[in-house]
C-alpha cells in the first residue's frame, strides 16, 4: 500500500470518528450537526489535497529514479506552482537535459570515431586491462595479414609469430620501425588511452616499405651517379696518362723497360676492372619497366638449374624438385625474374657452401601461385635480418650490398608479393607469389 493510500485511509478514519462523536452529541441540535458535517467534509477535502501536494515531491523522486536508473533523460517534469517542489523540479530537467546532451555528444564521438577506425590507413591495435588484444581494425588486419578473430582475445606473445613478439616488446611512448616478412618495413608506436578511470595501451602501425624504398633508391642512384660520374673521368684521364707513358719505354734502358711496361699494363688493367665495376653498378640500377609476357616458371627455373649445374656439382649440392600443383603461364618480364632466381639461387648455393640442398617448390595456396627457393644454409642472424634489403648492406667479404636490392625493385614493379624467412639453425625460404 502506497505512503498516499495510507495516508487518506488515516485522514478519512480520524474524520469519521469525530463526525460519529459529533452525531452523538449534536443529535438533539440538528442545525450544528449540519454545520459540524460540512466543516469535517471541508477537512477531508482540504487534507486529501494538502497530502496530494505533500506527497507530490516524493512522487517525482520515485519516477526521476526510475528513468535514471532505465537511462532515460528524454523525459521533463511539470512544475507544479510549489516553490520548494518547482526548484527540485527545475534541477532535476537541467540535469536531465545536461545528461541526455552528453549521451548524444558521447554517440555521436563513438560513432565518429568508429568511422575514422574503419577507414584509417593507419593500423590501430588496442588493448584490455589484461593486455589482451580487444580491437582491430580493417588496416590492422591488412598490415598484419591476419583475421581479428585470430587477435581478439589473445596476447601478443600467445600468437606465436615474431613481429608479434616485436610489438609486445615495445616500450610504451616509443616509436620503431620494426622488420616484417616479405622486406616489408612497419613504423609501430606505442601509447595508452584512459577508460572507465584505467588506462589501456594502444599500437599504431604504418607501412613505410613502400616510401623507405623510394627514399632509398632515389639516395643509393645519386651516391652511384656521382661516384660513376667521378671515377669514369677519373679513369679516362688516368688511362690516357698511362698510354702516354708506354710510349716512352723505349727511352729506358733494356733492363728496366720490362719491369715500366709490366707495371703500367698491371696499372692499366686494373683501371679497367673499375671502369667495368661501376658500369655494372650503373647498369643494376637503371631498371626498365618490366615487358610483361606470358611465361612457364617451371620452364625458366630449368633452364636455371642446368646453368647452375656445374657449380652444384663442384660443391656437392644436391637440386631437389617439389612440384605440389602445375602453374599457369604468369605474365612477368623473362630476363628480369631470371635476374631475381639467379641472384637468389647464388645467396642459397654462398648459404650452404658446400654439401646442402636446395629445394625448389611450386605450387597454388589460396587461388596464387607461388614459387619456393629453399636452402639448407645456416639460416639469418637476428641481427642481419632488419637489414637484409637495405642498399649496401652486406655480409660477404666482396659483395655490394645490392642484390636483394634490386630484387626487391624487379618484383616490386612485376607487384609481386615476396617473403624472406630464415630462423638460424633452420632453412631459409625465399617465398614469390604471383
Amino acid at each position: 500500500m502506497t505512503l498516499r493510500r495510507k495516508l487518506i485511509l488515516y485522514l478519512v478514519f480520524v474524520h469519521l470518528i469525530f463526525a460519529g462523536i459529533a452525531v452523538a452529541v449534536l443529535l438533539e441540535r440538528r442545525l450544528w450537526l449540519l454545520a459540524v458535517e460540512v466543516v469535517l467534509a471541508a477537512s477531508i477535502f482540504w487534507g486529501i489535497k494538502l497530502t496530494n501536494s505533500l506527497l507530490r515531491p516524493f512522487e517525482l523522486i520515485q519516477t526521476g529514479t526510475q528513468l535514471m536508473k532505465e537511462r532515460d533523460f528524454s523525459s521533463r517534469f511539470p512544475e507544479v506552482g510549489q516553490p520548494e517542489v518547482d526548484g527540485l523540479v527545475q534541477v532535476y530537467n537541467q540535469m536531465a537535459d545536461h545528461l541526455r546532451e552528453e549521451r548524444v555528444r558521447g554517440q555521436e564521438q563513438h560513432y565518429f570515431l568508429d568511422k575514422i577506425l574503419q577507414a584509417s590507413p593507419s593500423g590501430i591495435v588496442t588493448f584490455d586491462f589484461d593486455e589482451r588484444i580487444a580491437l582491430v581494425n580493417p588496416a590492422a588486419e591488412r598490415l598484419l595479414q591476419m583475421p581479428a578473430a585470430h587477435l581478439v582475445g589473445k596476447m601478443l606473445t600467445e600468437l606465436g609469430d615474431p613481429f608479434a613478439t616485436a610489438l609486445a616488446s615495445l616500450p610504451r611512448g616509443e616509436s620503431r620501425v620494426v622488420p616484417f616478412p616479405g622486406g616489408r618495413r612497419l613504423r609501430c608506436q606505442k601509447s595508452h588511452f584512459v577508460e572507465r578511470g584505467f588506462p589501456h595501451n594502444f599500437i599504431l602501425v604504418e607501412e613505410l616499405t613502400e616510401e623507405l624504398r623510394l627514399s632509398e633508391k632515389a639516395a643509393y642512384e645519386k651516391l652511384i651517379r656521382m661516384m660513376s660520374h667521378e671515377i669514369n673521368n677519373s679513369i679516362g684521364a688516368s688511362s690516357s696518362l698511362l698510354e702516354s707513358c708506354l710510349n716512352y719505354s723505349h727511352q729506358l734502358r733494356a733492363e728496366d723497360r720490362t719491369d715500366f711496361e709490366t707495371a703500367l699494363t698491371v696499372a692499366r688493367s686494373r683501371m679497367e676492372s673499375l671502369s667495368s665495376f661501376t658500369r655494372g653498378l650503373a647498369e643494376m640500377i637503371r631498371i626498365p619497366p618490366p615487358e610483361l609476357r606470358p611465361c612457364d616458371l617451371h620452364e625458366l627455373l630449368e633452364d636455371i638449374a642446368l646453368v647452375m649445374k656445374p657449380e652444384c656439382e663442384r660443391r656437392k649440392i644436391r637440386w631437389q624438385w617439389d612440384i605440389r600443383a602445375p602453374l599457369d603461364p604468369v605474365p612477368l618480364d623473362k630476363n628480369q625474374i631470371e635476374r631475381v632466381f639467379l641472384n637468389v639461387l647464388k645467396n642459397s648455393l654462398e648459404a650452404i657452401g658446400e654439401s646442402g640442398t636446395i629445394t625448389v617448390r611450386m605450387g597454388k595456396k589460396d587461388g596464387r601461385g607461388y614459387v619456393t627457393v629453399e636452402d639448407t644454409g645456416p639460416g639469418i642472424g637476428p641481427e642481419v635480418r632488419p637489414n637484409l634489403f637495405s642498399p649496401f648492406y652486406t655480409t660477404k667479404r666482396n659483395g655490394q650490398g645490392l642484390g636483394l636490392t634490386v630484387v626487391q625493385e624487379i618484383l616490386t614493379r612485376h607487384q609481386f608479393d615476396f617473403s624472406l624467412e630464415s630462423l638460424p639453425g633452420q632453412p631459409t625460404q625465399f617465398s614469390i607469389y604471383f
